[in-house]
């Protein structure tokens, strides 16, 4: 079923792009507490705001319907770029739903888009005749109070009992591996200014990538893909320890766990299992390194391939790739297909956009789209968080809970900031 929504474009649109001041902080600009956009790393990525045009969609065949709509909107689209960077010219912003049922998802062009890169900063504009300037008047950003926190769809018991139902399963040898999530539910004193938690997931994690689309905000550790040209990038993790798991601050045992190498073998593989049909090359790590966050410590492995001339081009490049890597054992399980039912059953809710694919494409097909962890759906003064754990084996059930509420640490943290 085809359950896209498509904006009629009136009038031919136009992108224009030209040099900004470099010396600028980017989130610092964004003008109103919504719609605003963000894909920021270590002080460098796009923000926008404002909303030119939209697709909203869901269903199986969403990947292939953003596809099929980002080459129509680019071939009608005048551009004018100046820098001719990547994230420069026409620039989509993208949330792409984890589960094809319901599977809502939406890519949003802002009105302004300002992009930061190696030090050149640029402004592009997206208009048609006759239409007015995005103002750009920034209003002061709200601080919020949490006033109290609610059990989201599957509360800690239910997860509890998730975990332990998917041990049994495993050990009867129905899969391998299955991620498992759960929520929570902040309400604040006021409607939440998405600027307010941007702008503290990014001063603590600034080397996640932070972002913000249609009101999911967050800071990722894993990036999904990134496409510059030919060359493709992953960041790959799966296996985590945290304060007080038993050595969580040693590399060492995170290293040594055989629960945690075994979980992070599952996600690695299943990223290079997809993504080797479409490069020529593809260079795999054999042994993962750590990844130390405020919060947990995470196993990673960089992916980096070449990729094949017919896969590289075209402005729907990047989301062809996603489409065929989504979704990983990082975020699934394996075999894929079974973790996927599996959570179906044992969640038994609608995980929405968290841990989809969301980040930034442009017109030549290149772009980066992590995964949407560490995050949370805004929808006025009430915010849902989401964390999730890789169930293998020999997981236990307790140490599950306490990772997940280790992972809730950095939208609690930015939330609570006073």
């Amino acid at each position: 079923m085809n359950t896209a929504s498509r904006q009629t474009l009136v009038g031919r649109l136009r992108a224009r792009t030209v040099a900004a001041s470099p010396d600028v902080d980017l989130l610092s600009l964004l003008p109103t507490p919504e719609p605003v956009f963000s894909w920021m790393h270590d002080g460098e990525g796009v923000v926008g705001w404002g909303e030119a045009v939209r697709l909203d969609l869901g269903g199986a065949d969403r990947f292939a319907e953003a596809e099929q709509w980002w080459r129509d909107l680019v071939a009608n689209t005048e551009v004018a770029d100046d820098i001719g960077l990547p994230g420069t010219g026409l620039v989509a912003f993208v949330s792409m739903a984890f589960a094809d049922q319901p599977g809502a998802s939406v890519l949003v062009v802002p009105k302004v888009v300002v992009g930061k890169r190696d030090g050149v900063v640029w402004r592009t504009e997206l208009y048609r005749a006759g239409d007015e300037p995005e103002g750009s008047i920034v209003e002061p950003v709200r601080r919020v109070r949490v006033t109290r926190y609610s059990e989201g769809h599957l509360p800690v018991t239910g997860y509890r009992k998730a975990v332990t139902e998917a041990v049994r399963r495993m050990r009867a040898g129905e899969l391998e591996k299955v991620v498992l999530a759960h929520d929570l539910i902040a309400e604040t004193d006021t409607a939440l200014d998405q600027r307010f938690l941007l702008r503290n997931l990014a001063a603590r994690y600034p080397n996640c990538w932070t972002f913000a689309v249609d009101g999911l905000v967050g800071a990722t550790p894993e990036l999904l893909l990134r496409k510059t040209g030919a060359t493709v990038q992953s960041r790959v993790l799966a296996g985590t320890a945290w304060p007080g798991s038993g050595g969580a601050d040693s590399a060492g045992s995170s290293l040594d766990s055989a629960k945690n190498l075994s979980e992070h073998g599952f996600a690695v593989l299943s990223l290079a299992d997809t993504l080797r049909p479409f490069c020529t090359t593809l260079d795999v790590p054999t042994q993962p390194r750590v990844l130390q966050l405020p919060n947990v410590t995470h196993l990673a492995s960089d992916v980096t391939g070449r990729l094949d001339p017919a896969e590289a081009t075209g402005p729907g490049a990047l989301l062809r790739l996603i489409h065929a890597v989504h979704p990983t054992a990082a975020v699934g399980g394996t075999p894929t297909p079974d973790a996927v039912a599996v959570i179906a059953e044992l969640e038994a809710m609608d995980r929405g956009r968290y841990s989809g694919p969301v980040g930034w494409i442009d017109a030549d097909g290149d772009g980066e789209l992590g995964i949407a962890l560490r995050c949370a759906q805004v929808e006025g003064s009430r915010v849902r968080l989401f964390a999730g754990c890789g169930i293998v084996v020999d997981s236990d059930p307790d140490a599950e809970v306490r990772e997940a509420a280790a992972k809730m640490l950095p939208i609690r943290d930015a939330l609570e900031t006073p």
